[in-house]
């Protein structure tokens, strides 16, 4: 097995606080893992065999309701975990995750998770900042879901996504990843036909661009106004 170069992940937030040494020793269980555009990384329900830290790439966390819907939970950006099910009492994978585009992975078995905890308690301080984060992500989608128009809980997906994986162009942000107009949908609880619609209304106005997959935000600003606008239409 290759050795994994501690500079890769010094800086990651996982390993935030570790000597050289101790990385070295963490990286020694890992292995890294290609993971091709549209292909699977685990699945829902599937047993939580490892879990991982995203290197290079994106991919998309999604669920399947009872009802058979798929939603999207949320995209993961390089540098974040994932599958890290045992730290949250889970025996098996509660999401299905899926590579958009040519990806890589550290993959460490799961059952060197409480072997690793044990001995560098940080790797869980660690963990538990970063469920935190998604959990008050999470918090503010439910509020979006429950209090707004659909209008304005796009418009906050598209600058979600741009603060997370934006990237500077000449006509403006570009989201620096695949996204369907289908994916924005099952990100904001509406359909296809809505998501369309406004996206081209937006367009023609001019706040941003899109086709094959890519969207670039012309004008970040008037779609933060759209976002934040009170029910009446009128700014809060």
């Amino acid at each position: 097995m290759a050795t994994i170069d501690t500079s890769l992940v010094a800086k990651l937030p996982l390993f935030a606080g570790f000597a050289t040494e101790e990385l070295d020793a963490i990286l020694q269980e890992a292995r890294s893992i290609r993971v091709p555009k549209n292909a699977k990384v685990f699945e829902q329900g599937e047993d939580a065999h490892s879990f991982f830290v995203l290197l290079h790439g994106h991919v998309r966390a999604s669920k399947v309701t009872p009802a058979g819907e798929q939603v999207v939970v949320r995209y993961v950006s390089p540098g974040e975990t994932l599958g890290v099910a045992m730290a949250i009492g889970l025996q098996r994978y509660p999401a299905t995750a899926t590579a958009v585009d040519d990806s890589i992975v550290l993959a460490w078995p799961t059952t060197a998770w409480p072997r690793l905890v044990e001995r560098y308690p940080s790797l869980a301080t660690n963990t538990l900042r970063t469920v935190g984060g998604r959990l008050q992500e999470t918090h503010s989608r439910v509020i979006e879901m429950s209090t707004q128009q659909v209008e304005q809980r796009v418009a906050h997906a598209l600058l979600r996504l741009a603060k997370q994986s934006g990237r500077k162009v000449d006509n403006g942000v570009q989201i620096d990843f695949p996204i369907s107009r289908q994916d924005i949908a099952q990100m904001t609880g509406t359909t296809l036909h809505t998501v369309s619609r406004l996206l081209s209304g937006w367009e023609q106005r001019g706040l941003i661009e899109s086709g094959r997959q890519k969207i670039v935000l012309r004008e970040p600003h008037q779609l933060v106004m759209l976002a934040e606008q009170a029910p009446d239409g009128k700014e809060p």
